[in-house]
């Protein structure tokens, strides 16, 4: 009995054109080849499983062909060719950076660059995992990676690009590889099938393209897996129930089940899938999907991105147009709310039934909220008059009769006026109202007499505000320089209080003088001075306003340094002169000079 290999490897593409869903990547491989314009280094990074090692193989084995073809691939018939089938070149070094990512390793692949291939014309050095390398490791690596001899290649492959060194991205030729399409999957899947005798149901190999999520060695292996169970024929049932994945009908079930707000039959297909096996969360994730499905089927242009069955295609689109587009938006919000809370519920199966019921009277919710629900709604306004304004409530005025109309509107059909009818009676100007109407707006008079001055006009009011800032409602005190003093005193009191002694003995010294009734001049004998005053400036004028009982009052800080300048400067005492002082005043420290016999200077 044959050896068995398992499809990932005995389906390895041996050439580019062979490479599935990478057809960006190999073309650039294919025309660097041919033009001879290859780069001493090469990084592929992309998802698990897409083909990174697998071209890195290729690659190597192309650029040593003898005999290439004319679109750049390898004639797998010259030695070169045979000897990397075969496993036997001497001109291709692996290297798996997961298990080998310490210096020494390096530096021993570092050595293997000095020696030129026996045959051909590169040697080409494939290591792969590479960002599990060392930070020590990579910098050892640096040098010979930017500056290596004309007949080395490296090739690194890796799955996490960011955690490799920015010194290392710059000295490589990056190539990103992505994820394989379902439709490529699919069509892969296919013909490893007729070739190995396997009967499969397209809707099968969708279920494994989707279970892959775009890695071909998983789905290859997903593969062997199922044609073992089944014995070489798969189809749509067999593979749900091996890859413990939920059948769409169920969905489409549940569909129908919320539309008709049928919670008991919606309940029980739930408990019949609980039987079977399947969490609920799978329930929840699954039923997210299905909505998406039916979201994305109900465009035409957006139809191409549902990725399912041809079979199952047409049911999409045939229930995508029987369902509300606002139902689809809000039931695929409380799926994804549900699946956020289903780590954290303690009664999980709850929060499923939960989710369930929303969705059932989701119809329902919305019939509430839209206009073109079967219930009633009572009317705020009649529709058929045009309201033009809100509506206005009368003014009353003193001394109005009983009688009189209230304020009306009229409506035309093109055209809104407002009219508004005056009391027979004289008013007050703040009550006064005017006629207005949709071309001119002017004032009326009920009665020929002239209305009384207006107590409420600018000017009075102006004369009011100064009056009532000049007086402050008292008396004001008359400003003398005997009562300045008492003022400034009061003021150095509160410093002293606040401790602000710095501030008190500038204050002390400043002079005062009044100018006029609301004016102040202090002068100090320098800007220090001045400053601590105006620093002072808001308390000081809050008090001195307050004590005068005057708003008006101000003050100017002069500054006046010439009595400063010409006063009589103080030297500093000599040492015998200190002396000579202190002894005046304490007397026994001569004799205590004299016992200790100290000299001064």
């Amino acid at each position: 009995m044959d050896k068995f290999i398992v499809s990932a490897r005995k389906y390895r593409p041996q050439n580019f054109n062979t490479v599935v869903g990478q057809a960006h990547i190999t073309t650039t491989l294919k025309n660097a080849i041919k033009n001879n314009q290859l780069a001493h280094a090469f990084l592929f990074c992309g998802p698990r499983g897409v083909g990174k090692t697998t071209c890195a193989r290729i690659l190597a084995k192309t650029i040593n062909c003898e005999n290439l073809t004319k679109d750049g691939e390898a004639c797998n018939t010259c030695q070169s060719c045979v000897s990397f089938d075969a496993g036997t070149s001497l001109n291709i070094h692996e290297l798996d950076a997961a298990s080998n990512n310490s210096v020494d390793d390096i530096r021993s692949l570092v050595e293997q660059v000095r020696f030129a291939p026996q045959a051909g014309k590169y040697k080409v050095y494939i290591v792969d995992e590479v960002h599990m390398l060392s930070a020590s490791a990579f910098n050892a690596f640096l040098k010979t990676l930017e500056e290596p001899p004309p007949y080395a290649i490296f090739i690194l492959a890796t799955t996490e690009k960011h955690k490799i060194l920015p010194t290392i991205l710059s000295r490589c030729q990056i190539f990103d590889f992505k994820r394989i399409t379902n439709a490529d999957t699919v069509e892969h899947l296919q013909e490893i099938c007729d070739k190995e005798d396997i009967k499969a149901d397209k809707a099968a190999l969708h279920v494994i393209a989707q279970k892959s999520e775009g890695c071909m060695r998983d789905s290859l292996s997903i593969l062997d897996k199922i044609v073992s169970f089944t014995n070489g024929e798969l189809n749509y049932s067999n593979t749900l129930e091996h890859l413990n994945i939920l059948d769409e009908d169920y969905y489409f079930k549940f569909l129908d089940f919320m539309q008709q707000q049928n919670l008991a039959d919606a309940m029980l297909l739930f408990d019949e899938i609980n039987r079977k096996g399947f969490e609920g969360d799978t329930v929840i994730e699954g039923f997210a999907e299905f909505i998406r499905n039916l979201l994305v089927s109900k465009d035409a242009k957006a139809a191409i991105l549902l990725e399912v069955a041809d079979d199952f295609k047409q049911k999409y689109l045939k229930a995508a147009q029987q369902i509300n587009s606002g139902w689809l938006v809000a039931a695929l919000n409380l799926l994804g709310e549900a699946e956020l809370n289903y780590k954290q519920a303690r009664n999980k199966r709850l929060l499923v039934e939960l989710a369930l019921i929303k969705l059932c009277y989701l119809q329902q919710a919305i019939e509430l909220v839209s206009e073109g629900g079967t219930i009633s709604k009572k009317k705020l306004a009649d529709t058929a008059k045009p309201v033009a304004f809100r509506s206005v409530n009368m003014i009353e005025v003193k001394g109005q009769e009983t009688g009189s109309k209230p304020v009306t509107a009229a409506y035309k059909e093109h055209e809104a006026k407002l009219i508004v009818e005056e009391p027979e009676q004289t008013i007050t100007p703040a009550k006064a109202i005017k006629t207005a109407n949709a071309s001119t707006v002017a004032p009326q008079t009920i009665n020929s007499q002239p209305p009384a001055p207006s107590l409420g006009s600018l000017q009075k009011i102006r004369q009011k505000i100064t009056e009532q800032n000049k007086t402050g409602g008292e008396d004001v005190k008359q400003l003398t320089d005997e009562e300045l003093y008492v003022a400034w005193g009061s003021f150095i009191e509160q410093l002293i209080q606040k401790k602000n002694h710095s501030a008190v003995t500038n204050f002390k010294m400043a002079v005062l003088k009044v100018t006029d009734s609301n004016s102040i001049e202090i002068e100090v004998g320098n800007n220090i001075q001045q400053k601590f005053i105006e620093n002072e400036r808001a308390g000081l004028v809050n008090h001195l306003q307050s004590h005068f009982n005057n708003r008006q009052l101000v003050y100017t800080v002069v500054v006046n340094e010439s009595e400063a300048d010409n006063g009589p400067v103080e030297k500093p005492l000599t040492t015998r002169e200190q002396y000579l002082k202190l002894i005046e005043e304490y007397p026994l420290v001569k004799e205590l000079k004299d016992r200790l016999r100290l000299t001064i200077d």
